[in-house]
C-alpha cells in the first residue's frame, strides 16, 4: 500500500482536473518566466492563469524546492 501523498503536490490532481493542464506543463511556465520571488510567481499565476491561491502556492513551492534540490 502507497502512502498518501502530502505537502504540495497533494493538490496536483485537483490542479490538473481543475485547469486542464498537466503539473509539467505548470513547472515549465514558472521555471520559464523572469520571476523568481516565491509571492511573484504566486501573484502572477493568479493574475495571468486565473489559478486560486492555494493551487498557484503549491505548485511555486513544489517548483522552487526542485529548483533548490530539496
Amino acid at each position: 500500500m502507497t502512502a498518501p501523498v502530502k505537502g504540495p503536490a497533494s493538490y496536483f490532481p485537483s490542479i490538473e482536473k481543475k485547469y486542464g493542464r498537466p503539473i509539467a506543463e505548470w513547472k515549465d511556465l514558472i521555471r520559464a518566466s523572469p520571476l523568481t520571488k516565491h509571492m511573484e510567481l504566486v501573484t502572477w499565476l493568479k493574475a495571468e492563469h486565473g489559478l486560486g491561491h492555494g493551487h498557484a502556492n503549491a505548485l511555486v513551492a513544489h517548483t522552487l524546492a526542485e529548483a533548490d534540490g530539496t
